[in-house]
């Protein structure tokens, strides 16, 4: 006799790894408690390319778990970028990155940094691209991991990953718009 197996629907699976705060309490706990490493990286993931597929996998490979904090819609527009952007919604971008199967939370924060979310979190290991600096104590330089700091004191990890050349949602949005002239 084959055993019974629920499976969720596939949307299902992706909505239930999008947390609010609140909501994240409970896995972090349940991680901790197994003793799991917990893995944060953050960024705006506008249009999903290799380039990003290729940097949140190598993060998931640093631990057991991984928490991706994506950028709101006001935040974005709030770090400089083109007018243009973001070009795709917070919780359209959210849902793309919880599609991944190695992503295990995603965690959309509307400040300008993930700072408050980071302290929340309290990661094992902390990720950046390699355009940062994991030695930057400097919190005004451009290299400087916001939240480097609170993992040290933590006892956790700062990590850099080389990003994987000629990828960038900005070379894809400039290769839409030179295609339409």
């Amino acid at each position: 006799m084959v055993p019974y197996t629920h499976k969720l629907p596939a949307l299902e699976v992706i909505q239930s790894k999008i947390f609010s705060l609140d909501e994240l309490i409970k896995p972090l706990i349940v991680w901790r408690f197994k003793g799991q490493k917990t893995v944060f990286t953050n960024g705006c993931f506008d249009i999903l390319h290799r380039g990003h597929i290729d940097y949140l996998a190598k993060a998931s490979d640093l631990g057991d778990q991984l928490i991706v904090g994506i950028n709101s819609d006001a935040s974005v527009k709030r770090l400089g970028k083109a007018s243009s952007r973001p070009l795709q919604d917070e919780l359209t971008r959210a849902m793309i990155i919880a599609s991944l199967h190695f992503v295990n939370a995603v965690i959309i924060f509307d400040e300008d940094t993930p700072l408050d979310l980071i302290t929340f979190v309290k990661p094992n290991i902390l990720v950046k691209g390699a355009d940062y600096n994991v030695l930057e104590i400097n919190p005004e330089s451009r290299k400087y991991i916001v939240g480097s700091d609170i993992v040290r004191a933590n006892g956790g990890e700062v990590k850099t990953l080389e990003y994987l050349e000629g990828f960038s949602t900005t070379s894809i949005e400039q290769k839409i718009i030179n295609s339409q002239i």
